[in-house]
């Protein structure tokens, strides 16, 4: 994406934040934006805005491991900002997935494989997640599978389909 700051690239007419929150709004009683750049425009959405701890790029577990120190509930959904269609149903999966097996980490997957960036976890996850990253690594697949986890299977693949290049960004999202 040429150093964009993804969230706010626009996408069938509103940038990509816009249609995560509209898809996370009725699966969270909280909602967090991680964001180091550009703080300003995401306060905006009226969501509280949060950085990484540590300076240096971690990646997206660095947001993870920011929203586990700031949240004020148990339970922690991950999401990308450049999946515009995820599941409606993918918060409330997720967290049976964790209170039936006691896992610190549910993660989704599809027939591709696990959706690391996706995944809810337990805010007593985040001392071993601050250790991973003080070690460190980086890959959220690693961290997730270093934990107690489950896996969430979702029969559609494109509701995980993320935008990495200019190219994907046509057409837009489809709407719940």
């Amino acid at each position: 994406m040429g150093g964009a700051d993804k969230g706010l690239v626009s996408h069938g007419g509103r940038p990509l934040v816009e249609w995560v929150i509209e898809r996370m709004r009725s699966q969270a009683d909280e909602m967090l934006i991680s964001a180091n750049r550009n703080l300003d425009r995401y306060a905006l959405y009226g969501q509280r805005v949060i950085r990484d701890l540590n300076a240096g790029s971690a990646g997206p577990l660095a947001g993870l491991q920011a929203a586990l120190h700031a949240a004020t509930h148990d339970l922690v959904l991950c999401v990308p900002c450049d999946t515009p269609n995820l599941p409606a149903d993918l918060a409330s999966r997720l967290r049976d997935a964790l209170t039936g097996s006691g896992s610190a980490v549910a993660v989704a997957a599809t027939t591709q494989g696990w959706q690391p960036t996706v995944c809810m976890a337990h805010r007593t996850a985040s001392g071993a997640l601050d250790a991973f990253l003080a070690s460190g690594q980086r890959r959220a697949r690693d961290w997730i599978s270093q934990q107690s986890h489950s896996v969430v299977t979702f029969s559609h693949d494109d509701d995980f389909a993320n935008l990495n290049t200019a190219d994907a960004f046509s057409p837009p999202p489809r709407t719940a």
